[in-house]
């Protein structure tokens, strides 16, 4: 298991070097596809619990994955956006978050196993949320207690087979220490570790959500071993050049764009297509910004696609 977990450790950061990985696309909008009922979920308190999906219709979760996989996708993030205790705890399963990001990580692992080749492996990202409290703007949580929360979730997590770490959609840095402290408890208490990434979201106005700018996160995170930094959510591709640019100047590890289809509309659709992640990724990965690229809410396996095509046109 240690010598398996090592060698793919190894293979991702090889991977890094060579050409740019390709993510997959979105989890949330693209599980509302699927019309399921509240009998998917485990009963209607359970409805919308995208993460007791994992015990109740694991062949979903796993055929998401496959699905972005079969696009050519690098890597896939687990379903595990909301499988804390502090989130869990709103619909009663505080005390499944362990389990339930185990089976997240173990789905997306046999996800990859079908894909895996020689020479070129695919990986399995173990994603962390914000959770639903932002220490800066919405309290409810103390730092601790949501270190606490981040650390269950993560052992769930390296449990199940992740082969790196991923802070998510994160929208305060006081969080997103939170969520380092509680990663670095998850590896004291298990003995081993894994690469570790943060992605945050930035709102059109420029800051994330508690008023912090890329800048300011990218100074704040300077210490940090990081396997990237990223932007993910909020906007469409074209709103993050100035972030991505700031972070590319600025961090000393590898940089990720993951944004949504556009804006959504009225309606609450995303209209943004594949033609558009390909001009404005093209335009991206030809200054030198990028090491990872993928698609957040609203994007689709036809947007996968066309940054497989992109990322093949960069390797040298």
């Amino acid at each position: 298991m240690a010598a398996d977990r090592e060698a793919r450790a190894q293979a991702l950061y090889e991977s890094l070097e060579e050409r740019i990985l390709v993510l997959d696309g979105a989890t949330g909008t693209a599980l509302q596809g699927y019309q399921l009922t509240a009998s998917d979920f485990g009963g209607p308190e359970l409805e919308g619990c995208n993460e007791n999906l994992c015990l109740t219709r694991p062949d979903v979760v796993r055929g998401l994955s496959e699905f972005y996989l079969a696009a050519g996708a690098d890597v896939v993030e687990t379903n595990s956006f909301g499988s804390t205790p502090l989130v869990l705890a709103e619909y009663g399963l505080a005390e499944r978050a362990f389990e339930l990001s185990r089976l997240a990580a173990a789905l997306a692992r046999e996800a990859c196993a079908r894909f895996d080749e020689p020479g070129r492996l695919r990986f399995v990202c173990g994603a962390m949320g914000p959770t639903t409290k932002a220490i800066s703007v919405t309290g409810g949580v103390t730092f601790d207690e949501l270190a606490g929360h981040y650390r269950v979730q993560a052992l769930g997590l390296m449990a199940g087979g992740a082969d790196y770490l991923l802070l998510e959609t994160c929208q305060d840095t006081r969080n997103v220490k939170a969520g380092l402290i509680g990663i670095e408890q998850a590896f004291e208490a298990s003995g081993w570790r894994l690469p570790v990434a943060v992605s945050v979201t930035i709102e059109p106005t420029g800051t994330m959500l508690a008023g912090q700018d890329a800048e300011a996160l990218a100074v704040s995170l300077g210490h940090a071993e990081l396997l990237y930094v990223g932007v993910n959510c909020a906007t469409g591709p074209a709103l993050m050049a100035d972030h991505l640019r700031t972070f590319s100047e600025l961090c000393r590890t590898r940089v990720a764009c993951v944004p949504n289809a556009g804006l959504p509309d009225e309606e609450g659709r995303y209209r943004e297509g594949p033609e558009v992640f390909r001009e404005v990724f093209g335009r991206f990965l030809g200054a030198g910004w990028l090491n990872l690229v993928g698609g957040c809410c609203g994007t689709t396996d036809a947007h996968v696609r066309a940054l497989v095509e992109l990322a093949a046109g960069q390797v040298e």
